[in-house]
């Protein structure tokens, strides 16, 4: 009789599988269902007319005019066949690029737009839709830009709204003195600038909490620009607040290209340099020194002091830097859209443009898309006000603020902020 020995074995490494995300798949499902049902089966009877040419384009284009039930029931099967896609996707655990959402979330804003405009044989005017996106996006891209760069190095800055808000002020005030707009877009750095000395007076000196400090200096920003508005503007207007505007200066051939030209091509100044602060920060925040060492200071400011890296100072030059920023930002209110300065004229931008860093994940290029869809969804709410909608006028004036608390509410997934934001650094 033999003895068999029989060896057993136990895994030591269990394969670990992820959850199936299903957030996505059920919001575009939804989204789907609404088009095709609402938009497409239900719909509106009528012609809906998208504009895409504008004077002075290269060449044109005709109107696109189609039935807004069809327009419906095309673009619904198109966003229920990439529902199902998307929960392929899922179940089988997959990965799909960025261009999926932007791609969906096109398609269902074009049937919502074929829908809106049925009935009343509304016109779309799709250039100026995308142009008021745009200007309407340039204060919350700085903004975005302005707290990236903070909380990058361990700032939390919620003062971006009074530095947005001094900003305009300085720039309207300087412009109408020396009465020439170019005067008040260098000065409106400069007040931006003055609001992060403060900040970080408190916040790196004293150790202050950031998010008060942030707060106080919001109110106080609003206090001191309504108070010199009451008594000093409204006195002489015309020496103090007259309008001032950039001119907008078009790129040859580029602001001739139709849609994209007139949008991205022909602006003014002001306009130009906020596409090359994004790409500047897009490099330099990552592939260059300046880029590790906030981002050092913002993640492990002892490792960073231990390299000999001055972790305060570090933080004091950025925060300044990106009060400047947002300055520049605030001027765009002003000087940049031809307006004279009126009491809390940033409303709210600066809290939004927070939320569109956070929706960026800290990440230049993230927070400018975010910025972008914040302008586009207030954009889109002006021009279904005046081709006149179905949609309460209330509906579409809470559209950017719906859109907002989504994305703070974590919506796209969890972000991790810079490890040491908001923490005092003390040797």
């Amino acid at each position: 009789m033999t003895a068999q020995t029989v060896e057993t074995t136990s895994p030591t490494h269990a394969k670990v599988v992820a959850p199936i995300a299903w957030k996505f798949p059920i919001v575009y499902s939804i989204l789907a269902l609404v088009s095709f049902v609402f938009f497409g089966l239900i719909g509106r009877d009528g012609e809906t007319t998208f504009r895409v040419a504008s004077g002075g384009d290269l060449f044109a284009i005709p109107d696109l005019v189609v039935s807004s039930t069809a327009a419906g029931l095309t673009l619904g099967i198109l966003l229920v066949i990439m529902a199902a896609v998307s929960v392929y996707v899922a179940m089988r655990r997959l990965s799909i690029g960025s261009w999926f959402p932007m791609l969906f979330g096109i398609l269902f804003v074009l049937s919502f737009l074929a829908w809106a405009g049925g009935g009343s044989g509304g016109v779309i005017p799709l250039t100026t839709l995308l142009a008021g996106a745009l200007a309407l996006s340039v204060p919350l891209i700085f903004g975005a830009m302005c707290g990236l760069v903070g909380e990058r190095s361990g700032i939390i800055n919620i003062a971006i709204e009074g530095q947005l808000l001094a900003g305009a002020f300085l720039a309207a005030v300087v412009a109408s003195v020396v009465k020439n707009p170019y005067a008040g877009l260098l000065a409106a750095p400069i007040a931006g600038a003055l609001v992060a000395v403060i900040l970080t007076f408190f916040a790196v000196k004293y150790w202050v909490n950031q998010i008060i400090i942030g707060v106080v200096l919001n109110v106080l920003v609003v206090g001191v620009t309504s108070f010199l508005y009451s008594t000093v503007l409204t006195e002489d207007p015309g020496l103090w607040n007259s309008r001032q505007k950039l001119p907008d200066l078009p790129i040859p051939l580029l602001s001739d290209i139709p849609v994209l030209g007139r949008v991205l091509f022909d602006q003014n100044i002001l306009v130009y340099i906020m596409y090359v602060v994004v790409i500047a920060l897009q490099i330099f925040v990552f592939r260059s020194k300046w880029g590790l060492r906030m981002r050092a200071v913002g993640e492990h400011p002892k490792a960073a002091d231990t390299v000999g890296i001055k972790v305060n100072l570090t933080r004091v030059r950025n925060t300044l830097l990106a009060g400047a920023i947002a300055g520049l930002g605030g001027a765009f209110f002003t000087v940049g859209s031809g307006l004279a300065f009126g009491k809390e004229m940033s409303a709210g931008q600066g809290y939004i443009a927070l939320a569109a860093m956070i929706l960026g994940k800290w990440n230049p290029k993230g927070a400018l898309m975010a910025a972008l869809l914040f302008g586009f969804s207030k954009s889109l709410g002006n021009t279904l006000q005046s081709i006149g909608t179905p949609v309460a006028n209330e509906l579409l004036l809470m559209l950017p603020y719906i859109v907002t608390v989504f994305a703070v509410a974590g919506f796209v997934g969890r972000v991790r902020p810079p490890a040491a934001e908001g923490v005092p650094y003390v040797k």
